[in-house]
């Protein structure tokens, strides 16, 4: 029996690092070439430009100046572009993920409905005893008989906490 309250922590854990990961990419965005490439053109631009900031060089300094603007609105273009792409595929895959959620937590209350998840001594649930439990005590053992739907909560909040604190740590 606590292999399987093992086995639906895993579960659910797996759906909040994918849900954690996604979020993480979604925050994080990416640079790709044509972006990178721009940024740098634009630093050599303005960097030539400070150094021609003199008054015989003032006529190629304006119009380095105004490159550099026109390559700063392309890279705007292309950034905007970019995360409207981005943004629709975060979107697919987030309902994607949310569909699975669902389906998972159907599935596990459906399966574990008429039977408890895991029996737990009576003396760790103090306080709490009487919401973790299913059925009551277990008659011949004494302890806490642990449903479904009170384990889903306690390890989709363990998990999601876990989730946010440690997925940027190993992603980074």
């Amino acid at each position: 029996m606590a292999l399987m309250a093992i086995f639906v922590f895993l579960l659910v854990a797996a759906l909040h690092v994918l849900d954690s990961m996604l979020d993480l990419a979604r925050k994080r965005g990416s640079l790709s070439d044509a972006q990178l490439k721009l940024r740098v053109e634009i630093s050599e631009i303005n960097k030539e430009a400070s150094l021609l900031s003199t008054p015989s060089t003032f006529a190629q300094c304006a119009k380095l100046k105004r490159l550099a603007v026109a390559k700063e609105k392309e890279l705007a273009k292309l950034q905007q572009s970019d995360i409207k792409g981005k943004q629709s595929l975060h979107d697919k895959y987030g309902k994607v993920l949310l569909g699975a959620k669902v389906l998972t937590y159907g599935l596990l209350i459906l399966w574990f409905w008429s039977a408890p998840v895991t029996t737990v001594p009576k003396h760790l649930l103090q306080p709490f005893g009487r919401m973790f439990s299913w059925r009551g005590i277990d008659a011949a053992t004494g302890h806490v008989v642990v449903g479904i739907i009170p384990w889903l909560f306690l390890t989709s909040r363990v998990s999601k906490l876990l989730s946010q604190k440690l997925v940027p740590i190993f992603l980074h």
